[in-house]
């Protein structure tokens, strides 16, 4: 769905399916027409959207969800690139383990972005080849894949240096040096909750923010189903935990999302007057 700065509705574009690929190349095997996330390069007028999973999947109890043999073949499997001004796909890439987050390099000379697979516990890079063309291919793992730890956000840092990755099972954030993108290196871990679901970095790289929760029917149960908002300073080594609100006993809901505003996108300047927004699971 595409709106105005001021909230106006402008149009509707579908995603390509294997009955109706609307113009789009279907590079691989899949083209499930589902979708989730969606990030833009400007200068290479392009968006990129991933798939994640249907209706009825996020209906279900996550427990449920997990044993049901059928349900789980109903996950997404692509990222679609798309004409960032006309908004028509252009090419459908096989992504396969149920795609997340998109993050985009900062940098107007770095063209790629970044996925992580939910399902297999991967980190995608989405990239412009030496003839022009998007790919997609799997650089690295995170953490033990056989154990399933379910990436969740993801964070790329203002000079494209490093990739703070989220695993919500094991309520952990991972930081992978992405200096060289094709080969991302895991360097630090901490524990940040029973879960945690997103991360964003401040502009200047010297602050972390984590929130909870990741959709109401999948939160942990019990004394695991922590809600928070929880700031962290990053001093180049260490994250050291600056203050917590603890939504539950403040009857705030269930914290998803924190966003930041800028007035200039890709300026690795941080500047004044830049406002914050968090977003919560019913």
């Amino acid at each position: 769905m595409e709106y105005t700065n001021e909230g106006e509705y402008i149009g509707t574009h579908w995603m390509p399916t294997d009955a109706d690929l609307r113009g789009a190349i279907k590079a691989g095997q899949f083209a499930d027409g589902y979708n989730y996330d969606v990030r833009a390069l400007p200068h290479k007028n392009l968006l990129v959207t991933s798939s994640f999973t249907g209706w009825n999947n996020y209906m279900m109890d996550l427990g449920k969800l997990l044993a049901d043999a059928d349900a789980m073949k109903h996950f997404g499997n692509t990222v679609v690139t798309w004409d960032l001004h006309t908004k028509a796909p252009k090419k459908v890439l096989d992504v396969p383990g149920a795609p997340l987050e998109i993050r985009c390099a900062w940098e107007k000379s770095h063209n790629y972005c970044f996925t992580t697979t939910a399902l297999t516990s991967q980190i995608w890079l989405i990239h412009e080849d030496d003839k022009g063309e998007w790919q997609a291919k799997s650089v690295a793992n995170i953490g033990d894949p056989t154990k399933v730890p379910l990436p969740v956000d993801i964070s790329i840092s203002n000079d494209d240096q490093r990739l703070w990755v989220n695993t919500f099972m094991d309520g952990n954030t991972r930081l992978f040096d992405i200096s060289n993108p094709q080969k991302p290196v895991q360097i630090y871990e901490k524990h940040i909750g029973a879960q945690v679901n997103m991360v964003s970095s401040s502009w200047d790289g010297k602050r972390l923010y984590f929130s909870s929760s990741l959709l109401a029917n999948w939160d942990k149960k019990g004394a695991d189903n922590e809600q928070y908002l929880k700031l962290f300073a990053w001093d180049g080594k260490e994250l050291k935990q600056t203050f917590a609100i603890d939504f539950t006993a403040a009857k705030l809901g269930r914290p998803h999302q924190m966003r930041f505003g800028a007035h200039a996108l890709y300026s690795n300047v941080a500047g004044k007057g830049h406002g914050a927004a968090l977003a919560q699971n019913p």
